[in-house]
């Protein structure tokens, strides 16, 4: 099991300065998330090949691996030149992940297209819908698919509050269908309320298919009423969901720490906070040492 530190609090650090911090937070791992000089949201990788070989050395020097890279583009964009230019920069991405010696990569199913297209009225004179991200995203994984087995990479999955899906089982059902075996499933803690109801029966249902978690505490957006979260004007279409520390928020951990053992997990375990820059070595710290009580409650036996 490799428990790794999504460093997106400190992603103001040059990468050699972040590898020094991690290891200084007691993290092996770097799950590396979207940052503007290697891979940036939405468009082109900007890992040159003089900054790959210098992240390299810096993991060397600093005793720190890579244990997956995150890009995030627009493969389920309707527009077919966003989607393709999408195909392109994952591609790319891939490659990049095989130069720096990593064997995994993590992704959202994805939100469409872009804000400023989100609402282009189609052919028939409706709006785009789910149905069309989805086929969107179909072609680009028919396309990208053959590319992660040849280079020997494993593509793990999550889906994502806004996204066009956002519940479990159809995320398990459409990657269970592509019939990969570098193709698994993410589960995100923090997204549990938007999964669905029963974190135990669903961990259990994902079960072998859990290659990748997501360790952040969060708020069940759906109890007292929902009105857990009290949004102005009522009935406004907004999606809210927290990264916080462990113990902050309404996730049961021995539950979910025990029940993901029962399934045998044996993967990246990411701590990924993203609330708290203004304390980010302190949650890091704290959150190291929490994943890992956890770890040795559930899994050492």
């Amino acid at each position: 099991m490799k428990i790794a530190l999504d460093p997106y609090m400190h992603r103001h650090l040059s990468l050699d300065a972040l590898c020094r911090k991690t290891a200084e937070l007691g993290f092996d791992h770097i799950e590396l998330s979207p940052r503007e000089d290697f891979l940036p949201w939405w468009v082109r990788p900007r890992a040159h090949e003089e900054r790959i070989a210098s992240f390299k050395k810096s993991l060397k020097d600093h005793g720190v691996r890579l244990a997956s890279v995150l890009p995030m583009y627009r493969w389920a964009s309707p527009h077919e030149d966003e989607r393709q230019a999408a195909v392109r920069y994952w591609i790319e991405a891939i490659r990049i992940c095989a130069e720096m010696g990593c064997d995994t990569m993590n992704s959202e199913f994805g939100r469409g297209p872009s804000p400023d297209r989100g609402h282009r009225v189609n052919c028939c004179g409706g709006m785009h819908s789910h149905e069309h991200s989805e086929a969107a995203w179909w072609r680009s994984m028919e396309e990208l698919v053959p590319v992660f087995e040849r280079e020997g990479i494993m593509l793990n999955m999550e889906p994502h509050p806004e996204d066009w899906c956002e519940t479990l089982t159809p995320a398990l059902d459409m990657l269970k269908t592509i019939g990969s075996d570098h193709v698994r499933f993410l589960y995100c803690a923090p997204h549990t309320f938007y999964f669905g109801d029963d974190m135990r029966a669903m961990i259990r249902e994902a079960g072998p298919m859990i290659r990748q978690v997501h360790i952040a505490d969060t708020y069940d957006h759906k109890a007292s009423s929902g009105l857990r979260y009290i949004v102005n004007p009522p009935g406004a279409r907004v999606t809210v969901h927290q990264h916080m520390d462990l113990h902050q928020g309404e996730i049961d951990w021995d539950v979910f720490f025990s029940t993901l053992a029962e399934t045998g997990f044996d993967g990246i375990v990411t701590a990924c906070v993203f609330g708290w820059e203004e304390r980010a070595d302190e949650s890091g710290r704290f959150m190291r040492a929490e994943i890992q009580r956890y770890v040795d409650k559930y899994f050492r036996h």
